[in-house]
C-alpha cells in the first residue's frame, strides 16, 4: 500500500498514475472529493486528517502537500507544522519511507518564506530517524498545470505579454509524469533534483510557448514593477493569484534550475509541440484548485 497526499490533484495524480502502471495499491488523502474523476474509482480514499491519517498497510507515504501562497488561515508556518504532524503520524504507523516533495534550492533562499517552508522541512527529516527520499523539482509543467498552461492562456489573449525585468533568468523544466517517476525509483538517504535536460531563460520559455500554440502575441521584458502590476491587475479580473511577487523572486534568481546532471530526458520543447493545440484553451485557477 501506498498512500498519497492529493491523489486527485496534479503532482499527487501523477504519483499516484505511476504507481497504478506498476501494479501497486493507492490510498489518497485529500481535502475533497471529486467522484466524476476516472482515477476515484482506482483508488482507495481517505480524508486528509493531519494528526490522525489512515496509515494502515502503508509502506510509503508521498507527501505533495503543500500552498503556493499564504490566504486566509492558511500560512506557510501552518503548511510546516501540518506536514511535521504528518510526518510523525507515519513514524507511529510504522511507514517504512517517506517520499517528500521539495523544490529545488530550498536550501537557498530562505528569506523567501515559500522556499524557507521546503527547507524547514528537508532539515526536519534530516534530523529524524524516518527513512526518506527528498524529491526536488524544478518548473513542473504537464497536462493541467498552472504556470505554462496560463502563460498560453494569455498569449492566445493579449496583444502583449509583459515578462517582468530583464528576462533572462534561468528555468529548467521539467514533466510531472518524470518527476513522479523520480520520486517512485529513488530508494530512501537520497535527495534529488528532478528537472529536465533543457535550460532556458523564461523568456525563451514564454516565446517558445507562443511560437508552439500559434498565436500572435508580442512578448517584450518591461521593468519589474510594470510586469508585477499587469499580474495583479490580470488576477484581480480572473478572480485569482496568478504569480506572487515571491515566486517572480524565486525565477528572477534561477532557482528554479539544478545544477547536477538532469535525471529527466523528456524534453519541453517536444512536449509543447505535441500539446500546443490544446494548451491555454481554458485558464487553471489556483484559487479554485486548492483553496476552494
Amino acid at each position: 500500500m501506498n498512500v498519497v497526499t492529493g491523489a486527485l490533484s496534479y503532482i499527487g495524480r501523477a504519483i499516484a498514475e505511476e504507481l497504478l502502471d506498476r501494479g501497486e495499491h493507492v490510498r489518497s488523502l485529500s481535502r475533497r472529493d471529486v467522484p466524476g474523476d476516472p482515477l476515484r474509482e482506482r483508488i482507495e480514499l481517505a480524508p486528509l486528517q493531519f494528526d490522525n491519517p489512515d496509515l494502515s498497510g502503508a509502506a510509503t507515504l508521498y507527501n505533495t502537500y503543500w500552498i503556493r501562497f499564504e490566504r486566509g488561515g492558511a500560512t506557510f508556518a501552518q503548511a510546516v507544522a501540518n506536514t511535521i504532524r504528518l510526518f510523525e503520524a507515519a513514524r507511529r504507523a510504522g511507514v517504512e519511507r517517506i517520499v517528500h516533495i521539495s523544490v529545488a534550492n530550498a536550501d537557498q533562499a530562505d528569506d523567501l518564506p515559500y522556499f524557507h517552508g521546503k527547507h524547514e522541512l528537508e532539515a526536519w527529516l534530516a534530523a529524524s530517524d524516518i527513512p526518506h527520499t527528498v524529491v526536488r523539482p524544478t518548473l513542473v509543467f504537464g497536462a493541467n498545470d498552472i504556470l505554462v498552461n496560463n502563460i498560453a492562456w494569455i498569449l492566445r489573449r493579449s496583444p502583449l505579454f509583459l515578462v517582468p525585468g530583464r528576462g533572462d533568468y534561468l528555468v529548467q523544466p521539467v514533466s510531472v509524469r518524470e518527476t513522479a517517476r523520480i520520486a517512485v525509483d529513488t530508494p530512501a538517504g537520497l535527495t534529488v533534483d528532478a528537472a529536465g535536460p533543457e535550460t532556458m531563460t523564461f523568456g525563451e520559455l514564454v516565446t517558445r510557448t507562443r511560437d508552439a500554440i500559434g498565436a500572435r502575441c508580442v512578448v517584450a521584458a518591461g521593468p519589474r514593477a510594470a510586469g508585477l502590476g499587469i499580474i495583479r491587475i490580470v488576477g484581480a479580473m480572473l478572480r485569482d493569484v496568478v504569480v506572487t511577487a515571491d515566486e517572480l523572486s524565486g525565477l528572477e534568481r534561477s532557482l528554479l534550475t539544478s545544477s547536477h546532471e538532469p535525471l529527466s530526458s523528456e524534453r519541453f520543447s517536444a512536449w509543447l509541440q505535441l500539446h500546443a493545440d490544446e494548451l491555454g484553451r481554458r485558464y487553471v485557477s489556483e484559487l479554485q484548485r486548492n483553496f476552494k
